[in-house]
Parts: structure tokens; C-alpha cells; sequence
């Protein structure tokens, strides 16, 4: 089990790795691959999406990786959103066109949910699935959630995948809606109030 300790900030030189342990933790994610099935499309795709989601954590040094990098969160702060355009962009030229209505109303679905008052974002969280059940969520999860108990600030986050639920939940995190359009997966939206 990784110590907290060794949660460290990625930096520019590890930013590229970063990304890639998050492409391939969300490998086998639901929402993912029904977004990109084709695996060819999934790798090309993934990365800018990644960047788009929680990039800015890179520049705010709330992109926590763990050991060796097998496993990595991207945190916004509050007041610090993701990069919508980058988003449009990504969408619009990967999504197979039968998708991207559905995907919209999703992305409106998640605007709607975000709380209103400051909050910490996670876009992303994953552990690279060679090192998985090694306690690295956990330890990047407690990392980040001491800091925003320190603040006194929630804490919001949109599961894309109902096995996730539980481990957010054992870190206080609270079911706030569903958000679904379509024929894709569900997207759980949830909220933790700072302890």
C-alpha cells in the first residue's frame, strides 16, 4: 500500500506519462468506450480528452500521482473548470455522429450538477489496471480530501463507471442524481461535504 507520502505533483516532465496511466485505467471504463468502442479510436482520443478534462491540474500542481506513476488524479480547484473548448473540439471530430446528441445532453447533465458553491473537481481518477488493488486510489483519494477538509470545501466528481461508487463512497462521497441520455451508460454525479 502506497503511504500517503509518496503522493507527489506531477510536473511537465511527467505530464505525458500522467496522462497515459489514466488512458489506460480508464481502459475498460463504460462511458469511455462506449464514447470511443473502437480501440483505435479510444488511444487517439483519450489523451486530449484527459487534457481537456483535468489538464489544468498540471498547472496548479493538484495532479497527484502516486510511486512510479501507476496511478494518477486530476484535481481542479475551485473556481478552475475544465477546458470546454478543447472538449467541443474533441468531441466534434471523434464522436461517431449517432452519439453526439447523447453526449451533449450528458455534458449538460454535468453542468447542471456541479455544486454552485466553491468546490474541488475530479474529472479523473485511475490506477494503471497492472497495479490495481494495491490501495493507490485510496491513498491518492486521502491525499487530496485532507487538503480539502483543510479548506473547509466540498468535494464533487461524476462516476463513469457503478463499480467506482462504493470506493467513493467510503470517502464520504454522497449520490446527488443521475445523469443519462440516450442508450449511454449512467453518469453518477457525487458530492462530499468537507469533514
Amino acid at each position: 500500500m502506497t503511504a500517503e507520502t509518496d503522493i507527489k505533483s506531477a510536473h511537465a516532465k511527467t505530464k505525458a506519462t500522467t496522462v497515459w496511466t489514466l488512458v489506460l485505467g480508464f481502459a475498460a471504463d463504460p462511458l469511455a468506450r462506449w464514447s470511443w468502442p473502437d480501440p483505435t479510436q479510444y488511444l487517439a482520443s483519450m489523451p486530449q480528452f484527459v487534457k481537456a478534462c483535468g489538464g489544468r491540474a498540471f498547472e496548479h500542481g493538484t495532479a497527484y500521482v502516486t510511486e512510479g506513476i501507476r496511478a494518477a488524479a486530476l484535481w481542479l480547484p475551485p473556481g478552475v473548470g475544465q477546458d470546454e473548448e478543447a472538449l467541443d473540439a474533441i468531441m466534434a471530430h471523434s464522436l461517431r455522429p449517432e452519439i453526439t446528441d447523447d453526449m451533449a445532453q450528458l455534458r449538460l447533465g454535468m453542468a447542471e450538477h456541479h455544486p454552485a458553491e466553491a468546490h474541488w473537481y475530479l474529472p479523473l481518477i485511475a490506477t494503471d489496471p497492472n497495479w490495481v488493488g494495491q490501495g493507490l486510489g485510496t491513498s491518492l483519494m486521502k491525499h487530496a480530501l485532507k487538503r480539502c477538509d483543510s479548506e473547509g470545501t466540498a468535494a464533487y466528481l461524476e462516476s463513469s463507471n457503478p463499480e467506482n461508487i462504493p470506493f467513493y463512497q467510503r470517502h464520504g462521497f454522497q449520490i446527488i442524481g443521475e445523469i443519462q441520455h440516450g442508450d449511454s451508460p449512467p453518469l453518477t454525479p457525487m458530492l462530499r461535504t468537507a469533514h
